[in-house]
């Protein structure tokens, strides 16, 4: 049974991780920090997607001096998606919250998202001042702007690795590869709310990117055909009544 099963946590915060040897200390060391101003009580599921590169020994390290951490491990990579779903999965808190393992976004930003999460069902981030290259700031600008041409959702940055979702909703999101970059489009078609915040962003300081310029670009577009499919046969019902 995972740590953070348990009703002394009103928020789990997943961590998706593929190959951040260089960055899980500093991630211990800011969630430990965030952990003392939360404004509820967090707990830290660290989802390791088959690296390859000594980050899950450094993961047991972690959740084995921390009692707010623990972690599930894949056998081999499957993606950020399969990654999310599966925290998704495992989570038992009322919220929870997802944060990349490069630390471009801050952890103590999402007492922002917090703040608004009783009102809205999916809260999400938006990153003000990149501190990305202009080639990437560029390509996820583009790609964004094709979300949002098929999806409707409104919102300007989508791709945002900060947000907070309520759990009973983001159990529901039928995920397939590529999903990740719809969550808010995903949560609208559960006639959810969803809501958009300004938060920090930084630069990368260790590791490496995991995407470049064209995966950034036409994966968002193939999966656009996939959300339109979906949306079209999506299935949505709220029992009225039992008997």
């Amino acid at each position: 049974m995972l740590k953070t099963e348990t009703v002394m946590y009103q928020f789990t915060i997943i961590v998706p991780v593929f190959n951040e040897l260089d960055n899980l200390a500093r991630v211990e060391q800011e969630l430990l920090a965030y952990i003392q101003i939360a404004r509820k009580s967090t707990a830290v599921l660290f989802v390791n997607d088959g690296s390859t590169d000594g980050s899950l020994s450094l993961i047991e390290t972690i959740c084995s001096r921390n009692e707010d951490f623990s972690f599930i491990s894949f056998e081999q990579n499957r993606g950020l998606s399969a990654a999310i779903k599966a925290g998704f999965d495992a989570v038992e808190t009322e919220f929870l919250g997802y944060i990349d393992s490069d630390l471009q976004t801050a952890p103590e930003d999402f007492n922002l998202l917090l703040e608004k999460i009783g009102e809205y069902d999916l809260v999400t981030g938006m990153r003000e001042n990149r501190k990305d290259s202009f080639v990437k700031n560029m390509s996820s600008k583009i790609a964004n702007n094709i979300r949002r041409a098929f999806t409707k959702d409104g919102l300007d940055d989508t791709g945002c690795p900060l947000k907070v979702i309520k759990t009973d909703y983001a159990k529901r999101i039928p995920m397939f590869k590529g999903l990740h970059r719809f969550l808010p489009a995903m949560i609208l078609l559960q006639k959810g709310s969803v809501l958009q915040l300004p938060v920090q962003h930084f630069p990368r300081i260790a590791g490496e990117a995991k995407y470049g310029v064209w995966n950034r670009i036409l994966g968002p577009l193939t999966d656009c055909f996939a959300y339109l499919w979906m949306k079209k046969k999506y299935i949505n019902y709220k029992v009225d009544k039992k008997g």
